[in-house]
């Protein structure tokens, strides 16, 4: 997705964990953005997560960074969450918004789109 001249990716990790003998997921959402700009702005975002069926959106976080003319940044933290194992499908979405502009649309976050 992209706000003005500032393109979003959300991206993932989920690592395994417990609580006494139930497994859980460590989930955690970043944010990449890359300015395309000929001048640097700051960037607001934001994550949220949610169970698939019948859950309801809940922000994990959120953040403001700078990022400069023709520059990258992130994966950048933006928050996390820890999930007991079960048969459910979860989400999570990221979007963001430079200075002066609307907020972006919705991007879905995965694993893959973390890789650098």
């Amino acid at each position: 997705m992209s706000t003005g001249r500032v393109a979003v990716n959300g991206c993932i990790s989920a690592q395994r964990g417990s609580v006494g003998e139930f497994p859980t997921r460590e989930i955690t959402a970043y944010v990449k953005a890359r300015n395309t700009a000929t001048k640097g702005t700051n960037v607001s975002y934001e994550a949220f997560f949610r169970v698939v069926d019948g859950g309801h959106w809940e922000k994990v976080g959120s953040g403001r960074a700078y990022v400069g003319a023709g520059e990258s940044i992130g994966p950048v933290e933006v928050g996390s969450t820890t999930r007991v194992c079960g048969p459910v499908r979860v989400e999570i979405r990221v979007h963001a918004r430079a200075d002066g502009a609307a907020w972006s649309g919705w991007s879905p976050a995965a694993t893959k789109q973390c890789q650098t």
